[in-house]
């Protein structure tokens, strides 16, 4: 498996470029479903026959970039609204 196939897999791509990760997060289920799959992928690592324990600990660090990456910008989102108020 390449990072590239971690990163963008294609069967969670719809219409317009939405991911199925862009629509759990603009409905607010972001964090739980982004924490709970990066548990889910660290805890069956190494255990689904035929799949490298490198796999699912590569979705694991994956969707936990992605919550980081979003928690940074809804920060600086925040900061850049308090700055303008001021």
């Amino acid at each position: 498996m390449t990072y590239e196939k971690v990163k963008n897999p294609k069967h969670y791509e719809g219409e317009g470029g939405l991911t199925a990760l862009d629509v759990i997060y603009a409905y607010g289920f972001g964090e739980g479903m982004a924490l709970g799959s990066a548990i889910k992928y660290i805890l069956r690592a190494g255990k689904k026959p035929n799949e490298d324990a490198i796999d699912d600990l590569s979705k694991a660090v994956e969707y936990l970039q992605n919550h980081i990456a979003y928690l940074r910008d809804v920060r600086e989102s925040a900061q850049k609204t308090i700055r303008e108020r001021l």
